[in-house]
């Protein structure tokens, strides 16, 4: 009997994991105030853990926390007692890759689920099983693994450790995160969580002799950014992740807004959902998905290594254009008695503009915003200051948590 999978989604702050819950993970991933990869994220302070923490477990879902950084002799005294806060917040398991501070975790919360992080570089079958020694549940397959790869790792390893794999996001250009080049040019390490992400940029060379000459690197017709991948997505390919023996499909984005998480996790949900009913339903389905999908800011799609290694045909380095169809207005947070709904704005729009409400059951329901008023309640004809207040009647029935989107 084929076994479903986790979705697993990454949250960025309250809001984003509250959007993650409510259209369909079963599982978030989190990052607190230090330890983790992802420094220029909103991240979580101990009273925002605490109160997501809840949410998440009254409707059901876990909630993993990351403590994935390659760590120096400086962090440990400081992660035993970020460990001993954890273990009283209660969440359901530690990302981790450092032996240092797994056996840190370990001295403190013995008890703590522990999950490998992909920064471990997981891509054999005696690596899960060294890292089962140690104790952990479930390790995080590298992005370099192809499905036959898992496949072979799931027949070696005992039925009781799970494997993790990203499904759906960017992807590194470094042996699954391990990137020296923010650090070289910047001075920020991202293997400490401060990565610039160097690998989108776009790069001129120079000549020794020549200094201040700068010619562009001619690459191929898809343009010079020698280093940046298009975005991984497996939406189509569900049946191939759940027979390779997968546990958790995991989404990269701990930098995404409440947008994106909501139509990827929808979207996700739905397919896995839909395949689970039967294989046909999840094929005629395969048009919504693919164009749910393509709502979310990306920039342009592979299926990264999974089906071996890409060829000059279908390399993963690309352009780095995002593609971006979609503003995000904001969350509805509540309907009044009157039924209109109140968000706080996110980006500008104006009365009279034809939006979407993004419903998590997979609806999208077209209408116009026929009324704008602010907090004070005076009406106004647009809305050119993200963050305020406003409440919006939509002549249609807008439910708390549904998103607000405008087609660009």
């Amino acid at each position: 009997m084929k076994k479903k999978p986790e979705l697993l989604i990454p949250a960025s702050s309250l809001e984003v994991l509250k959007t993650a819950v409510i259209f369909g993970a079963d599982a978030v991933y989190i990052g607190g105030e230090a330890y983790g990869l992802r420094e220029k994220a909103k991240n979580f302070s101990p009273a925002d853990m605490a109160e997501g923490i809840a949410f998440a477990h009254d409707r059901g879902v876990k909630v993993y926390v990351t403590a994935n950084i390659l760590a120096h002799n400086r962090d440990l005294e400081g992660a035993a007692e970020y460990f001993r806060e954890l273990k009283r917040l209660g969440p359901d398991a530690l990302i981790i890759s450092d032996p240092g501070m797994l056996l840190t975790a370990k001295e403190v919360w013995p008890e703590a689920e522990i999950h490998i992080s992909t920064q471990a570089n997981n891509t054999n079958y005696k690596t899960y099983l060294f890292w089962y020694g140690q104790g952990a549940k479930r390790v995080v397959s590298a992005r370099e693994l192809s499905l036959e790869e898992i496949k072979e790792i799931r027949a070696m390893i005992p039925d009781d450790l799970e494997i993790e794999s990203f499904v759906h996001g960017a992807m590194c250009i470094s042996y699954s995160g391990r990137c020296l080049l923010s650090s070289y040019l910047t001075g920020r390490d991202a293997n400490q969580g401060a990565c610039t992400h160097p690998c989108r940029w776009n790069y001129t060379l120079m000549e020794e002799s020549r200094p201040g000459e700068y010619m562009p690197v001619f690459e191929n017709e898809r343009g010079t950014f020698l280093f940046n991948s298009k975005d991984l997505c497996m939406i189509g390919h569900i049946p191939e992740l759940v027979e390779a023996g997968i546990d958790s499909l995991k989404v990269e984005g701990r930098m995404k807004n409440a947008l994106y998480v909501a139509a990827v996790t929808r979207t996700y949900r739905r397919a896995i959902d839909d395949y689970f009913l039967s294989e046909e339903t999840y094929r005629a389905h395969m048009d919504w998905y693919e164009a749910e999908i393509a709502k979310c800011t990306y920039r342009q799609f592979t299926t990264g290594f999974f089906f071996g290694r890409p060829d000059q045909s279908a390399q993963i380095y690309d352009a780095s254009t995002y593609v971006n169809a979609y503003t995000y207005l904001g969350i509805v947070e509540s309907v009044d008695e009157r039924g209109f709904a109140q968000i706080r704005q996110r980006n500008k729009f104006c009365q009279g503009d034809r939006i979407e409400i993004m419903k998590p059951d997979g609806r999208n329901c077209s209408v116009t915003v026929s009324h704008l008023y602010d907090e004070e309640g005076k009406e106004v004809a647009d809305a050119p200051h993200p963050g305020q207040v406003l409440y919006l009647d939509l002549s249609e029935s807008a439910g708390w948590y549904d998103i607000l989107r405008k087609k660009k």
